[in-house]
């Protein structure tokens, strides 16, 4: 059944025009009144609809009853990344929406390759967002991973927040096995931060900054993982423990 988030109050018995962009979409399918769709608003749960009139730029719904959906992780992940270059950040915020990530942080490290500041920064994070709401739709995840704004690396090890575990994906040495790590995040329930870097890693520097500031390092093996693989593989590692 197409399934579509909109950024409004739903409640039962409710009718309503829905947004611009899922109106386009139901107009794409040639939905016609009559027909059933599941809107969702990022709270929970999914709401059955269906369609009372179509337009030719306005599309009107009656909202059922809510129905619960969890289909989220065991424990609040956060995953904050030096952002890949290209389509490659965008790649990543898509699979990591379906892996389950509940935050994803871009950030701008010493050898990031792209670099945001400003506006642009913000456009790009509204375009992430845009990108892990369609991902969510696709994967039947009730709730929307929030993609934060552009920060420093530094910015984000100065904020950080003890009572959360936090694992560095690291080349460096004194680096153990993720394996042992997730397994204690999951029967611990503790809110997890993933910290990867963007290609070519962390800097030496970073690397030391993070491991001061109470980062674990670990590693997913002896090959070298792309900027955008790496983070996932940890994620997929986790949800595949979660169950």
């Amino acid at each position: 059944m197409p399934r579509f988030h909109v950024d409004l109050p739903l409640s039962p018995g409710l009718e309503t025009a829905l947004p611009s962009g899922a109106a386009r979409h139901v107009q794409v399918l040639r939905l016609q009144p009559g027909d059933s769709i599941v809107l969702f608003d990022g709270a929970g749960s999914d709401w059955p609809a269906q369609v009372l009139q179509m337009g030719r730029s306005e599309v009107r719904v009656r909202v059922g009853a809510p129905v619960a959906v969890e289909r989220e992780l065991p424990l609040a992940v956060t995953l904050a990344v030096g952002m890949p270059a290209n389509e490659r950040m965008d790649w990543l915020v898509e699979k990591a929406t379906e892996l389950g990530a509940g935050a994803i942080e871009p950030l701008l490290c010493e050898r990031s390759v792209l670099r945001l500041s400003g506006e642009r920064a913000e456009k790009k994070r509204l375009h992430w967002q845009a990108v892990a709401i369609a991902a969510a739709e696709q994967s039947g995840r009730a709730r929307v991973p929030l993609v934060a704004p552009v920060t420093s690396l530094a910015h984000r090890l100065a904020a950080d927040d003890p009572r959360e575990l936090r694992l560095l994906l690291s080349l460096g040495d004194g680096t153990g096995p993720a394996l042992p790590a997730l397994q204690a995040a999951l029967q611990s329930s503790r809110p997890l931060r993933l910290l990867s870097g963007p290609e070519g890693g962390l800097s030496p520097a970073e690397d030391l900054a993070a491991r001061a500031a109470g980062w674990l390092p670990v590693t997913l093996g002896p090959r070298v993982l792309r900027a955008e693989t790496a983070p996932l593989a940890l994620l997929a590692t986790l949800a595949s423990l979660a169950g």
